[in-house]
């Protein structure tokens, strides 16, 4: 069985090679592009809402048509690591069938895009297509994304939670929109006023020092395993608008907790979860081969994770689905997640012995800087992201490095780096 995937078209690269680093061979048919397409009913009772097409993973870029017509290009869908949302209002045809088109591109040797270095073999395909769900949400025109909550203490005390509140929102619409924000957990409620020009996406953040109530008092706090419990908020964020009427609303759990680092005298780097030391036990976690989705396979490996009496799992590059955090969360699993080595991640300006390849372009900071975008926003509201690593083997040169710290204050990422 072990030489099976090599009896595949165009899977003759070296035994042991990072196909990451090679280009697809000569008989592989995977050196064009493949298609997708589905037919899906749009309810009538969506008549008149704002349409979004959502791709939460396409390896590596793709030509998107909805309808007959092209929706999106595979100029502006690059970027394995993209989580892409278009408006497709003026395309979508409510109470009938609609088409969706979709031609994808593999990743080249130039490309940011997914790499298992030699923790798995790299299918003869790269893994180019649809990895992650697709599917369409209504809204009026005004949505609510990536809701957040970070938790700071009065470190040692645990006694009162500062909490501050993050949301994006964006109007969808060719006016000025005038509505209020409001937030609701477990009894506390914020409101805030909020003004949208046309076409413009704005962060917008609850404080403790303007919300009072913000400032909560004998909390019910998240631990990692072994530590504590593992107790979670949900959060209800919505946007009203001016007449009452109910825009958009999403629904977050997240966790009270505050992660803190340190260079100790030995230079040691320490980790404190709640002013608590924690020594990280962990170890690399590969994805499936093909890259599918399983909840009973990532419920098993858990378990193993905690038979193991280990409470971290790194991530080098193998950024994984929602449920796959959403479980972390649950079981108390700290996250070590960032980009990955030995690939056209870290050819930047140089070439080590293992870099074989062009250096980056700027197409190469373009598409690292929306990956980053994209997964901090999605990542962020997690209690059990650790820490987040913008470098694997090696360290990313000044620039690059200032443009992840960048985005990474931008968004409001709560813990190290």
């Amino acid at each position: 069985f072990d030489q099976n995937l090599r009896q595949i078209p165009g899977c003759s690269y070296p035994v042991g090679a990072n196909f990451s680093n090679l280009p697809m061979p000569a008989d592989s048919p995977f050196r064009s592009s493949w298609w997708y397409r589905t037919e899906f009913h749009l309810p009538a009772l969506d008549a008149g809402k704002f349409v979004s097409l959502h791709f939460d993973g396409i390896n590596f870029r793709a030509n998107i048509w909805l309808n007959g017509e092209q929706i999106a290009t595979s100029d502006d869908v690059a970027g394995t690591f993209r989580i892409h949302e278009l408006d497709v209002t003026s395309v979508a045809r409510a109470g009938a069938t609609n088409t969706l088109a979709v031609e994808v591109f593999p990743q080249d040797i130039n490309d940011l895009a997914w790499t298992f270095v030699d923790w798995n073999p790299m299918p003869p395909d790269k893994n180019m297509g649809l990895y992650r769900d697709v599917y369409v949400t209504t809204s009026g025109p005004v949505t609510v994304r990536y809701p957040q909550v970070v938790s700071n203490f009065d470190l040692p005390s645990l006694d009162v939670a500062h909490l501050t509140i993050n949301a994006e929102l964006r109007n969808a619409s060719d006016t000025a929109i005038e509505g209020s924000l409001n937030c609701r957990f477990e009894g506390v409620q914020v409101m805030q006023k909020v003004k949208l020009e046309p076409h413009e996406t704005k962060q917008v953040s609850f404080t403790p020092g303007q919300y009072r109530q913000l400032n909560l008092e004998h909390p019910k706090i998240w631990w990692p395993v072994h530590l504590g419990p593992q107790n979670l908020y949900s959060l209800e964020t919505e946007f009203v608008l001016a007449s009452g009427k109910s825009s958009d609303l999403q629904n977050t759990r997240f966790g009270i907790r505050e992660i803190t680092s340190e260079i100790d005298k030995q230079n040691h780097r320490v980790f404190k979860v709640n002013g608590h030391n924690v020594l990280i036990r962990g170890g690399g976690w590969a994805s499936d081969m093909l890259l599918r989705f399983s909840p009973e396979r990532i419920r098993n490996e858990f378990g193993y994770v905690k038979d193991m009496n280990l409470n971290s799992i790194r991530l080098e590059g193998q950024l994984q689905p929602d449920y796959f955090f959403d479980l972390a969360d649950e079981e108390g699993i700290l996250i070590m997640a960032g980009w990955c080595c030995c690939s056209h991640w870290e050819h930047w300006t140089y070439r080590g012995d293992y870099q074989k390849g062009p250096v980056w372009e700027k197409k190469d900071y373009d598409i690292a800087s929306k990956s980053q975008t994209d997964q901090i926003k999605r990542l962020r509201s997690h209690p059990s992201l650790l820490v987040w690593l913008n470098g694997s083997d090696n360290p990313p040169p000044p620039d690059v490095e200032q443009m992840y710290i960048d985005i990474l204050k931008q968004y409001s990422w709560p813990n190290p780096y």
